[in-house]
């Protein structure tokens, strides 16, 4: 459930864009909105499961999902499945946790990592599948159904759950740092609407300066809170390793460039390519494919040479994926571009993935792994809210100055330019008025796309330059044998 609607929001964005008449930065907020709370909660999730028992935590986490996945399905406006959205974000945090939790509790020793290797290979599956799904519920059916999906799968894993998983708690009494969870929500929160509004309000605006100077002050708070805390959410004290400091900066930068690709790839495949949703589901299909396909393969790698070569060597690989991008956005078969681009990016991160989740895990006494693991994870997720408020500055502030560029070239009555203008920030959901010529139309719609691709390639550079600096980051701090440093 979790992992399927994580990667079909995706594909309906554009849908949702034009459905709703929304700007882009709606559309952000309908992907923040749940990651922010997923990101902040999730390790309260886990130990909430660990407090009140497993199984418990994990079906509230699932109806909650349910429930809130309704109501995105019979969203009538953009503000409603914003706020959806963000139940979504609860449920996520209780569920994804647990479920890994409950698969750890009902296992024993010998046949536990054929469990957690199962699993592992059902979110692969989920995730390559998932926008292919998407795109053909938008396609044939409705947006709604690629919500109301998550329904019919809710009512099967509870029951599922009440008759075979047993329930669990953690073997030591838990505590949940509410404390903590709040202050990184709300913090986290301001900071990405500072981000986010500045787009359409200006950076002089007092909502953007305030929601950032709050945001980071609360962010503060956590930290001076998290240090004093008896049962801290992130123990902070886990930082003082060398390789598991640098192994999660290093996941923040790489998993910074995979959000903002995954959101901004497919705009450009619907709205200015033309894909139909289906096609622009599956034309990731192939990195995802092949970091699953080599998933036991770069595993291996951390065993042969360290963690040093993969985490070094990786991120180039996947830097010269976003620059292939880059240069082929132009268009043509998808043979000839995306699909060359794919591989090259899916070969990068599989490179790299698999060695950075044991390189985390290496990094700290076994005792800690759990707690090491999840942060990491919550790491991976907050990269992907980041990215897209930040580099979704980067993308208007190209796209507006390109299209005023264009718009000028024109030669167009001052009415319609000032109507344009004051829309961009819809990008390329950005539609011509109705009342010209045919060839002005299509002229006007021409400059759109160009500032979206021009906004898209230096994103991609950026991810590209991102990417680099995450391998030196692997080269200065990470341990070269991938073993756990001490403190």
């Amino acid at each position: 459930m979790a992992f399927i609607d994580g990667t079909v929001v995706s594909v309906v964005l554009p849908t949702l864009q034009t459905t709703f008449h929304a700007s882009v930065i709606d559309v952000q907020w309908v992907v923040e909105s749940y990651g922010i709370l997923l990101s902040a909660l999730i390790l309260a999730g886990g130990a909430l499961g660990d407090l009140f028992g497993r199984r418990r935590m994990f079906l509230i986490g699932v109806g909650i999902f349910a429930a809130a996945s309704t109501a995105c399905g019979l969203a009538s406006s953009i503000h409603q499945l914003i706020i959806a959205r963000s139940m979504q974000g609860i449920g996520g945090a209780l569920l994804v946790p647990g479920s890994l939790a409950i698969i750890s509790a009902s296992f024993d020793e010998n046949s536990r990592g054929k469990a957690i290797g199962t699993w592992s290979g059902f979110t692969a599956i989920t995730s390559a599948f998932g926008p292919v799904l998407g795109g053909w519920l938008i396609q044939y059916a409705s947006w709604r159904w690629a919500f109301l999906l998550n329904v019919p799968l809710a009512v099967a894993v509870v029951t599922i759950s009440l008759r075979y998983v047993p329930e669990s708690r953690g073997s030591e009494s838990s505590h949940v740092d509410w404390v903590g969870a709040l202050l990184a929500t709300a913090g986290l929160a301001g900071v990405v609407m500072g981000f986010l509004e500045s787009g359409r309000l200006g950076w002089r605006n007092p909502l953007v300066y305030g929601s950032l100077l709050g945001g980071f002050v609360l962010l503060s708070a956590f930290i001076a809170v998290e240090v004093r805390a008896p049962s801290p959410m992130v123990p902070l004290p886990l930082f003082r390793s060398r390789s598991f400091l640098g192994a999660n900066f290093f996941t923040l930068l790489l998993y910074a460039t995979l959000g903002i690709f995954l959101f901004l790839f497919p705009m450009t495949l619907i709205q200015v390519q033309k894909y139909s949703a289906t096609a622009a589901g599956a034309a990731l299909l192939p990195m995802i494919l092949l970091m699953f396909l080599l998933s036991r393969w770069s595993g291996g790698l951390v065993k042969r040479y360290g963690g040093g070569i993969p985490l070094v060597g990786g991120p180039f690989v996947v830097a010269a994926g976003f620059v292939l991008f880059a240069v082929l956005l132009e268009g043509g078969s998808y043979w000839g571009t995306y699909f060359p681009a794919a591989l090259v990016l899916g070969l990068g991160m599989a490179i790299t993935v698999a060695p950075l989740t044991t390189v985390v895990m290496n990094s700290v006494a076994q005792e800690q792994a759990g707690t090491a693991s999840g942060i990491n994870n919550a790491v991976a997720r907050l990269a992907g809210v980041l990215a897209i408020a930040v580099f979704g500055i980067v993308m208007v502030k190209v796209f507006d100055t390109g299209l005023d560029h264009r718009l000028t070239n024109l030669n167009l009555p001052a009415n319609i330019v000032q109507d344009l203008r004051s829309r961009e920030i819809e990008l390329a959901g950005l539609q011509p008025p109705r009342d010209l010529d045919t060839g002005t139309v299509a002229a006007i719609r021409h400059a759109i796309s160009e500032s979206f691709i021009s906004g898209l390639r230096v994103v991609l550079l950026c991810c590209a330059g991102v990417s680099i600096g995450s391998a030196l980051i692997a080269w200065r701090l990470l341990d070269p044998g991938g073993s756990r440093s001490s403190p």
